[in-house]
């Protein structure tokens, strides 16, 4: 081992938790991250479509991110990928989120990034 390795793994990366601040902001932001595959690409690049998503390609994943809210419509969705797009193959899809989901009919799923908005659903 080189003596410049040798000095960098005797450094502690690690804070102490007395120098731990945590920011009290709340962030009011959603996503989702889905599996890539045929039909998160065409839900990826319809939503990416949208003024406020974010959309990041990653080698097997695919993340769909936004500020306040995000609406997934299964009709505009299937109308774009060609074929029909379910509530529930979009669920299937969807490897996890942040963010509340709402799931508001057979047509719409909702990701909200503010609790309070999200409390008329449910």
């Amino acid at each position: 081992m080189s003596t410049s390795a040798r000095d960098a793994s005797s450094q502690n990366i690690f804070k102490s938790m007395k120098d731990i601040t945590f920011d009290q902001t709340i962030s009011h932001q959603c996503g989702v991250t889905m599996s890539d595959s045929v039909e998160a690409r065409a839900i990826a690049e319809f939503m990416g479509e949208k003024e406020g998503v974010t959309v990041t390609y990653q080698p097997a994943l695919i993340r769909i991110d936004g500020e306040g809210k995000l609406i997934f419509e299964m009709d505009a969705i299937t109308e774009y990928l060609g074929r029909e797009m379910t509530a529930e193959t979009f669920e299937v899809n969807a490897s996890t989120h942040y963010g509340r989901m709402v799931r508001v009919d057979d047509n719409t799923v909702i990701l909200f990034g503010d609790m309070d908005e999200m409390m008329e659903y449910i």
